[in-house]
Parts: structure tokens; sequence; C-alpha cells
């Protein structure tokens, strides 16, 4: 069974996903590969497409809302981990239900109330 979650894919057109250096292969032999990445500075990089408008990330495939799925899923950046942690058992929080509203979705069942997206 697929999650809402994993075929929503709102997040990874919505949110610059910014994150340390050391998170990208030119540091962890399954880090995210450096190729997909924006040097923000010293420490930080986004990454490519989240940093731009529209904003749609790089390793994002399929259309949102239908059927999407993350090329690099197993070695995404810690803010991908980190999002909407309870979002593929149907619950999301407010930025997952900003993002899916963004898009012309409806929030997740068992969202927590969202703010309107600004």
């Amino acid at each position: 069974m697929t999650s809402s979650c994993t075929c929503c894919g709102a997040c990874c057109a919505t949110y610059r996903v910014v994150f340390s250096l050391d998170e990208t292969d030119q540091m962890l032999d399954a880090g995210v590969p450096a190729e997909l990445t924006l040097k923000l500075n010293s420490e930080f990089c986004c990454m490519c497409g989240t940093d731009t408008k529209p904003q749609r990330c790089v390793a994002l495939v399929g259309q949102v809302g239908k059927s999407v799925s993350c090329s690099i899923y197993a070695r995404r950046p810690s803010p991908c981990r980190a999002f909407a942690p309870e979002a593929a058992g149907g619950h999301g929080d407010i930025a997952c239900g900003n993002a899916r509203r963004q898009h012309g979705l409806a929030p997740l069942a068992g969202s927590y109330d969202a703010v309107p997206f600004a």
C-alpha cells in the first residue's frame, strides 16, 4: 500500500532544503550526491531546485500529488528525513499541510491545523 506521503511530493516542491556540507558524498560514502547540491557557504548547501522559484527539488521524480518518488531516497539529507515524521502514517503537520494546500491538495487525514501559506 502506498501512503499519501510517498506519492504526494508537495514538500519537495515547496520548501528550500538546506543542510550541512558534511552530509554530501564528498564527506560520507553514502551521502547526498554533491552534484545535486548548491553550495551556500563554507558550511551549508541546499538541494538544487529548492533555491529557485518555482521550487522543485532536483531529486523529485513524477507529478506532485499524483505519483512521485525521490531519486536519492536512501541518501536524502536530514531535513527530508525529519520532515513531517508521521506523514507516512497519514498524520501531517503544519508544514506538510501548507505544502499540500499550496499544490491544491487537502491536508492529510488526521493532520494538525495548517496556517495560511504566505
